[in-house]
């Protein structure tokens, strides 16, 4: 009863409903529009949390900058990049979170070079993917493009290529430029230096709107914005979130037991059978995201192969795959622009662990099919890169030069804790101690791949 008593009060600050509401609506019902409510606000928080680290909390180690300012990191994600949950270590990132209250922002890009690919994602709070700049969109040549929140009623400037308009008032701008080896770094970051961002008024060399009102921000502290504070959180995202028809019916129901924009809490109206209820919610939504996130694809030797991230049309309303793609892989892209393939298990259908060894042999000729470039990425039991005698995260497709082949061409990659010595050494992808999973990434994949023609091959355990 004691651990109980601690659970309900701990609810306290969760949800809230009115009195003339809490009659009304019996538990069960009180029970499933929260759980729906936190499976449809989780990835929102988990956005809001990379955005806090990143643009807002100046004393966060994740720190990047301010809204509509970008940053450009100038080397690939090591272990200490936790702002997002499995990031990648092939491409440089840059980034700008963009505040698109008072006035649009434009992101201009230099004329790029072929054959590097490079990808600008544009991601709302949501976290839908509603449109991309890039090789595969939009091309290679210079031009500048605007980004416009929901409330901008303006006309396109002449000399901007193209509007894209977010749902949401704020949004991340994702960039991804190929690093072709660790030699053509340089190359890179001048490639970079040409990324411009500005707001309109600033493109446009004239004074700018009035300033959107200052905001206080939640800081984000453990995991209660997950678990008992969800419904703050989510209240506080919703003032940037504009009703949309497809979600009128949601939104309504949501509203009943008081999750709206900058809605307050009354816990005092639920009744007790209410509260435990809540609690439940939580719990068997996060396993329910969580179950999804391990199925939320075709397996294939072993890997869960397929597409999981997208716009609004794309996720069609299943706002569970929304969230466990979020919990897998925060700010996935488009599979036009990555497919992904999570590693989960061997070819026994044992659970990876850095007390066993493992191989994976790519058959001469039949690498990962792409037009850019691929990777095998290793990744410990809490989703982030892992710390290796050799700083060593990935074997991706610019090391295949220093690769050590097989006798008929084809490639073995050692998976395992210790080096498997110094012959085989350029081939180790180091694992952590204890669990660990692998994501393969086949960035700008052929056509073969979206279609499931090339298969990933088998993890091998050898001992």
């Amino acid at each position: 009863m004691k651990t109980k008593t601690i659970v309900l009060v701990a609810l306290a600050a969760v949800l809230a409903l009115s009195t003339a509401r809490a009659a009304d609506i019996t538990p069960a019902e009180t029970k499933a529009i929260a759980e729906e409510a936190y499976i449809y606000g989780f990835p929102m928080i988990a956005g809001y949390k990379a955005m806090y680290e990143m643009a807002i909390d100046k004393l966060s180690s994740q720190f990047k900058a301010p809204f509509n300012t970008i940053a450009n990191d100038s080397t690939t994600a090591t272990p200490k990049d936790t702002a997002v949950v499995t990031p990648n270590a092939d491409t440089p990132y840059s980034v700008v979170w963009m505040d698109l209250r008072a006035e649009p922002v434009v992101l201009c890009v230099p004329e790029i070079a072929p054959p590097r690919w490079y990808a600008i994602q544009l991601t709302d709070l949501y976290t839908f993917n509603y449109a991309y700049v890039g090789t595969i969109t939009t091309g290679n040549g210079a031009g500048c493009y605007m980004v416009a929140g929901p409330k901008w009623q303006g006309e396109k400037p002449a000399n901007i290529a193209k509007v894209f308009r977010s749902e949401t008032e704020y949004s991340i701008a994702l960039y991804r430029t190929q690093l072709f080896n660790a030699a053509d770094i340089e190359n890179v970051r001048k490639v970079q230096a040409g990324y411009k961002v500005q707001t309109l008024s600033q493109f446009e060399n004239r004074a700018a709107p009035p300033s959107a009102p200052a905001i206080t921000f939640p800081p984000m502290t453990g995991d209660a914005a997950f678990k008992t504070d969800f419904a703050s959180y989510l209240n506080f995202l919703l003032q940037f979130c504009p009703e949309v028809p497809e979600e009128k019916a949601l939104r309504a129901k949501f509203a009943s037991i008081g999750i709206g924009p900058g809605k307050k809490f009354n816990f005092d109206g639920l009744s007790p059978e209410q509260k435990a209820a809540v609690g439940l919610a939580i719990k068997e939504g996060y396993s329910k995201i969580n179950a999804r996130r391990d199925a939320i694809a075709k397996t294939v030797n072993g890997w869960q192969v397929g597409a999981a991230f997208g716009d609004r049309a794309f996720y069609h309303g299943d706002y569970l795959l929304r969230a466990a793609a979020a919990l897998g892989g925060l700010y996935g892209n488009d599979v036009a622009e990555a497919l992904y393939a999570q590693g989960l298990e061997d070819s026994k259908g044992e659970k990876f662990t850095g007390t066993s060894k493992y191989t994976i042999t790519f058959p001469a000729g039949e690498f990962p099919p792409v037009n850019a470039f691929w990777s095998v990425t290793m990744y410990g039991g809490n989703h982030y890169l892992v710390e290796n005698p050799i700083n060593r995260y990935l074997i991706n497709s610019p090391m295949l030069p220093d690769l050590k082949k097989n006798a008929d061409g084809s490639l073995t990659i050692y998976i395992q804790n210790a080096s498997p010595g110094a012959k085989l050494q350029a081939n180790w992808l180091p694992a952590p101690a204890g669990p660990f999973f692998m994501q393969m990434r086949l960035y700008w994949p052929k056509q073969a791949a979206i279609d499931g023609l090339w298969k990933p091959p088998q993890v091998e355990k050898v001992k």
